[in-house]
C-alpha cells in the first residue's frame, strides 16, 4: 500500500524518470478490477492527457500525483508504479498505462484495491484528496510537537485506541496499517491501548516516534515490503510485519505475535508494548 515514506519515494522517482516527457497515448481500464477506483471517466483520460507535457510528481498523504501542464493525474492507496524504458516488455495487466513520445512508459496496476485519476488542477473535490493535500505531513516541520497536541485535543480522543488514532478518522494522511506496527513498537505502545490510558511520557514518545520512524523509512527507500518506480524493494525492513511474525524481538527477544483488530492485523511485542489498562485499573473494552 502506498504510505507515506512510499509515496515520497516513487514521487523523487517519478519527477527525475519522467519530468520533461511528453505524453503520447493513456490507455485506462484496460483490464477490469472491481476494486479500481477512478476519478471521472477512464475512456475520456487519453483525451484529457495526450500531448500534456510531465512537469514533475508530489506526494502528501497516501497520495503520488504527477503534473501534466493544467492536469493532474494521481495514484493512491494499493496502487503499483511501474516506469519502463523503451523497448522493455509491457506487462499484460494494468489498470493505466502511460505512453510517451519516446516510447517509455509508465504503468499502474492496482493489487487489493486503488485509486487512479486524471484531473484539472483543482477539479478534484473528493474530501480525502482535499484533506491530505492541506494536512502537514509528519516529514516537514509543520507538523511539530504543538501541531501533535492539537490533534490530542479532539473530543472523541479518550475513546481511540492508538492504532485508531494514528491510522484512521485522517487525522494523519497517509499513515496506515503498514507503518503503524514500527511506530508503536518504537513508541513503545500496544495498538489497543486506550488514549486516555497514555501518560504525557509516553504520548511525547509516539510524537517522536511517528517523525523518526517515518523519516528514517523514507531515508531507506520505504519498506521492504513495498517496490519503487522501477521494481526494487525498500531498504526499510519493518521490526513488525507479516514477515517477522514468531521472530524475535530484536530488543527483547520476545516472539512477535499477530492479534486481529479493527478489521485488520496488528503486530505486537508484547512485551516491549504492553497492554495498557485505564487510570481506574479496569481492563480496557476493544
Amino acid at each position: 500500500m502506498l504510505e507515506i515514506p512510499e509515496c515520497r519515494v516513487l514521487a523523487e522517482q517519478l519527477t527525475h524518470a519522467v519530468a520533461g516527457r511528453v505524453i503520447r497515448t493513456v490507455t485506462a481500464g484496460a483490464s477490469p478490477h472491481k476494486f479500481a477506483w477512478f476519478f471521472g471517466d477512464p475512456a475520456a483520460y487519453n483525451e484529457r492527457l495526450a500531448g500534456r507535457q510531465i512537469g514533475g510528481a508530489t506526494a502528501f498523504g497516501g497520495y503520488v500525483e504527477l503534473y501534466a501542464d493544467e492536469m493532474r493525474v494521481a495514484f493512491h492507496d494499493g496502487v503499483h508504479l511501474r516506469f519502463l524504458n523503451p523497448g522493455d516488455k509491457r506487462p499484460a495487466k494494468h489498470q493505466l498505462l502511460i505512453e510517451f513520445a519516446d516510447g517509455a512508459c509508465l504503468v499502474a496496476g492496482v493489487q487489493m484495491y486503488g485509486g487512479l485519476g486524471a484531473f484539472a488542477d483543482g477539479e478534484n473535490d473528493n474530501p480525502y484528496y482535499l484533506v491530505a493535500k492541506q494536512k502537514p505531513s509528519p516529514l516537514s516541520e509543520a507538523f511539530d510537537a504543538a501541531y501533535f497536541a492539537a490533534l490530542l485535543c479532539a473530543a472523541e480522543l479518550p475513546k481511540l485506541s492508538a492504532k485508531a488514532f494514528l491510522a484512521t478518522g485522517q487525522r494523519i494522511p497517509g499513515l496506515g496499517n503498514g507503518v503503524l506496527q514500527d511506530i508503536l513498537w518504537n513508541a513503545g505502545v500496544h495498538p489497543k491501548t486506550k488514549m486516555s490510558a497514555l501518560s504525557d511520557a509516553q504520548l511525547a514518545a509516539m510524537f517522536q516516534s511517528v517523525k523518526r520512524t517515518l523519516a528514517e523509512m523514507t531515508a531507506r527507500g520505504g519498506r521492504n515490503t513495498e517496490r519503487d518506480l522501477f521494481g526494487c524493494r525498500g531498504g526499510y525492513r519493518p521490526v513488525l510485519s507479516k514477515d517477522t511474525l514468531d521472530s524475535p524481538c530484536p530488543s527483547c527477544g520476545t516472539p512477535v505475535v499477530k492479534q486481529a483488530y479493527m478489521g485488520g492485523s496488528v503486530y505486537v511485542c508484547e512485551r516491549c508494548q504492553p497492554y495498557q489498562k485505564t487510570a481506574g485499573g479496569a481492563p480496557q473494552s476493544e
